[in-house]
């Protein structure tokens, strides 16, 4: 089962609707919590909330309201907040469809949901839309409401769902040319740029398979919460050397020597640019003189 969805409402696409509902796409299960405690007597810390006339009181006591000047405030109840939202904010309202891929991933904001059909009257639309796109390779730009903001989504076909990432708004995102100023430009040799391709091309895989990553920290710190717990004598991990910067062309050819690519062999590197005395030609080449045999 998917569990429970975090929104309901419309997929639009001109006088196209179709009922949709929305479900996080990212997990927080693996994420260990630590905990805030009283160094003197390891008690948890509690944070109560209070009302300076009548002490601590319950989340139920606790209403909305807006501050229009110093100390006077306006209540807004959650039913008048509901009775705000209208047909269009309880929708996905696409706007245009772009290309795949072109727009970069610097506007991404990190949230994820996937999409879903909400009861049978929505499965044939649904699963229309996405194969059109996914065959068209487009994706749609919208706006919809979510948590009472208007946010910007991108809404793709990943396998054989509809994906929604919300992104960020453009003013949102720095201009890659206002760090233009911090560059130097420079050219590199062709020795230089035949090396670098090597090292790119040996660790280019063709079958991507991102769950041979882990989080190595998190199993880290589990083993730390397990050893605490049990009551054994802790062991410090000896701390890495701090990375040299060394020459250019002597750290891509150590690291041609130490590459092993995950699950693929490592491809032949391609040849590098002959040098000058290579590129001389055999007679050029002068020998050493043939030693007599002494008879």
């Amino acid at each position: 089962m998917a569990g429970r969805s975090s929104w309901k409402g419309y997929l639009k696409i001109s006088l196209v609707s179709v009922p949709v509902k929305a479900y996080t796409a990212t997990s927080s299960g693996a994420t260990i919590g630590l905990n805030q405690l009283h160094a003197g007597c390891h008690s948890r810390i509690n944070y109560k909330k209070t009302c300076p006339i009548h002490g601590e009181i319950t989340s139920a006591e606790i209403v909305s309201g807006y501050e229009y000047t110093k100390g006077q405030y306006v209540v807004i109840d959650t039913d008048e907040l509901e009775k705000l939202r209208t047909e269009n904010d309880r929708s996905i309202n696409v706007n245009t469809f772009v290309k795949a891929d072109s727009l970069d991933s610097v506007y991404h904001s990190g949230k994820n949901y996937y999409l879903l059909p909400d009861g049978p009257v929505g499965q044939k639309p649904y699963q229309l839309i996405h194969d059109v796109m996914q065959t068209q390779g487009v994706q749609a730009v919208a706006q919809v409401v979510i948590s009472k903001k208007e946010e910007l989504v991108l809404v793709r076909p990943i396998d054989k769902l509809l994906a929604m990432t919300v992104l960020n708004y453009a003013a949102e995102v720095k201009e890659p040319h206002s760090f233009f100023d911090e560059l130097v430009e420079m050219e590199g040799s062709q020795q230089e740029l035949d090396l670098t391709t090597q090292l790119i091309d040996a660790l280019t895989v063709d079958n991507f398979d991102l769950t041979q990553f882990k989080d190595l920290y998190t199993e880290r710190l589990t083993q730390l919460i397990e050893t605490k717990v049990e009551g054994k004598e802790l062991v410090a991990v000896p701390a890495g050397e701090e990375p040299q910067v060394i020459n250019l062309m002597d750290a891509i050819k150590q690291s041609m020597k130490q590459i092993k690519v995950p699950g693929q062999a490592q491809k032949p590197p391609r040849k590098a640019a002959p040098s000058k005395t290579e590129r001389q030609p055999a007679a050029a080449k002068k020998t050493s003189p043939r030693k007599r045999k002494s008879g």
